[in-house]
């Protein structure tokens, strides 16, 4: 691999300010009317250039969804940190008291944790429930969010303070305060809040991870909703795009459909919106983009995650049938072109150029792809040019240079033309959800993700996936109403199975089915 490679996505803090002004270049530097103007665009380049480096054509955001961006901005500076409503809040936290009546402003304070994919997931799926029920969104400020994420909101912060009163890193799921154990211990359905048409407790603990019992998903049910929606504090901590569970509530369906007309864009439009990334690390996505990529007719991005485990770190190879799978893939689906069985020139005058992007924790898949096209020709003359920023062997979510080069790599991936993902990977759903593009998702056997398998390509190798939008990985599957267990995959028409789990949900679009 050439060094190059390596030094210009390294993560640096000394940016040199050299990109023009976007105010100067012709696109669409508000996303449709998602952004507003009014922030520093020095403090923060990635907000109003994104669209500067993506070719596809983006989806357009209704003018209800704009609407609501617009009041949630204003109730997050209302009732933000350092404001009296929230130092009130705050007060409450700690009182051993039930809450009665309502207030004008309740929170949702999420507690962030995992890979970078999923984090992105996890602040998405929770800015939409705090859109919906019209509580401020206030995220973990111990786990590198300020270098990682430009702040969103103007005017305020969405950082939790250092002094907010309670030990949150010490939730568990075992948490007496969790919501899946108040019900367990009759704490709401006995004879205390439940049972008291207006009191509430100071606030809730809401554990959705992807391990949660089944008395934590009743957060999923319409009469569990009615209840929450009066507690003045929500904690949350989720791993979990839960998204598409969110549609399947009855009291949240016409307001979602307002904000979603095209109901797959969830997140290409939420995560657009909430998450921009740090200027160092915009500075190494944009200029490794503008170094290797700029120039080519095509960009594909490769993104290859390898779910085999041996004790507690992650195999990523080299695996053989991994790399035939991506081949097959790429050429079957005319990706990329076949490769000659000779170096003879293809006929003809063909000067096109293929940059294919590979994102993987190993080099040895990219170096294997160059090293075939670099050894026979592709048989249309294609010139085809293989990168990969980085290679960190294994995944290390608490090391903050490692999330930075993570989400560098994310938004390169966003900025390809096509894109090929594997299955079950958070990295890629977010990749192609910031892109706007429907991926290639090459297919592991689903009884084994995490198992060895009998390394055999998968036949077909991959497949294209329904829709944009993330897969909710360990969606519930109770039905609410009927009180007892049900595929939630055929309750409306918009919400399916996902192609790459089987037992996971996600949203498509009804005009796209």
């Amino acid at each position: 691999m050439s060094q190059s490679f390596l030094v210009i996505l390294n993560i640096r803090d000394d940016m040199p300010d050299d990109l023009s002004p976007s105010a100067q270049i012709d696109y669409d530097r508000l996303l449709g009317g998602l952004l507003v103007e009014g922030f520093d665009e020095r403090s923060c380049r990635s907000r109003y250039q994104f669209a500067r480096y993506h070719r596809n054509a983006a989806r357009v955001p209704s003018p209800y969804l704009i609407e609501r961006l617009r009041r949630q901005e204003a109730l997050q500076k209302k009732c933000g940190p350092g404001t009296k409503s929230y130092n009130n809040a705050a007060k409450q936290l700690t009182s051993t008291q039930s809450i009665n009546g309502t207030s004008d402003c309740n929170y949702l304070f999420l507690i962030i944790h995992a890979g970078m994919g999923n984090r992105m997931l996890e602040m998405t799926s929770a800015f939409l429930y705090a859109l919906l029920t019209g509580r401020v969104l206030l995220v973990d400020r111990s786990k590198q969010i300020a270098s990682t994420f430009c702040e969103p909101f103007p005017g305020t912060s969405w950082l939790i303070p250092s002094d907010f009163p309670l030990s949150y890193n010490e939730f568990t799921e075992r948490s007496p305060e969790s919501y899946g154990n108040m019900l367990q211990d009759n704490v709401i359905r006995g004879n205390t809040y439940r049972s008291l048409t207006s009191a509430r407790p100071p606030y809730v603990f809401l554990y959705l991870d992807g391990d949660c019992a089944s008395n934590d998903k009743l957060f999923f049910c319409q009469d569990d909703q009615q209840f929450l929606q009066g507690v003045p504090w929500l904690i949350m901590r989720t791993d979990m795009y839960f998204v598409p569970s969110l549609f399947l509530i009855p009291s949240f369906q016409d307001e979602l459909s307002k904000l979603f007309p095209e109901k797959d864009t969830v997140f290409h439009h939420l995560g657009r919106y909430l998450l921009h990334p740090t200027n160092d690390i915009w500075y190494s996505a944009t200029t490794y983009y503008r170094a290797y990529l700029a120039k080519a007719d095509k960009v594909v991005g490769i993104q290859i995650r390898v779910l085999e485990t041996k004790g507690i770190l992650q195999r990523n190879g080299p695996f053989p049938h991994v790399l035939e799978q991506v081949l097959s893939c790429a050429q079957g689906e005319k990706l990329l072109p076949e490769i000659g069985v000779t170096n003879e020139a293809a006929t003809g005058n063909n000067n096109r150029t293929i940059a294919v992007l590979a994102t993987s924790l190993s080099s040895w898949y990219s170096d294997q792809i160059r090293e075939r096209y670099s050894e026979y020709r592709a048989v249309d003359g294609t010139t085809v040019k293989v990168y990969q920023p980085s290679h960190e062997e294994y995944q290390r979510s608490k090391n903050k240079k490692h999330n930075m080069k993570a989400l560098a790599e994310i938004y390169l991936l966003s900025m390809s033309d096509v894109l090929i993902t594997s299955a079950y990977s958070t990295f890629g759903y977010v990749a192609q959800g910031l892109a706007g593009l429907t991926p290639w998702i090459m297919y592991k056997p689903e009884k084994n993700l995490y198992k060895p398998e009998n390394h055999v390509v998968p036949k077909p190798p991959c497949g294209r996936a329904m829709s944009i939008e993330p897969c909710f990985h360990q969606a519930p599957y109770f039905d609410c109403k009927a009180k007892r267990d049900a595929d939630l995959g055929k309750v409306v028409p918009y919400v399916r199975h996902c192609e790459d789990v089987s037992w996971g949900l996600k949203i498509v679009n009804e005009t796209r089915l």
